[in-house]
């Protein structure tokens, strides 16, 4: 998608909207699980120390994602 954002885009302390999960399998089964659905609003709460995963508040939860899960899923 020409000028869409992923999750690994969005800076701690800032919300964004999902607006697609890209990922396939397993991957996107655990993902919808988790919350993150089209619409849902997720907040980058915090990077862990060495940088990746990142954890993410997602419907009252804190959830920590890689970066290679964070970058299939599609923000505005």
């Amino acid at each position: 998608m020409l000028g869409s954002h992923t999750l690994t885009h969005l800076a701690i302390g800032h919300k964004a909207t999902v607006r697609s999960v890209e990922a396939q399998g397993l991957i996107r089964r655990r993902l919808l699980d988790l919350g993150l659905v089209p619409g849902t609003t997720v907040e980058a709460i915090r990077h862990s120390p060495i940088g990746d995963p990142t954890a993410f508040l997602i419907r009252g939860s804190v959830i920590a994602l890689r970066a290679s899960e964070a970058n299939l899923i599609n923000i505005r």
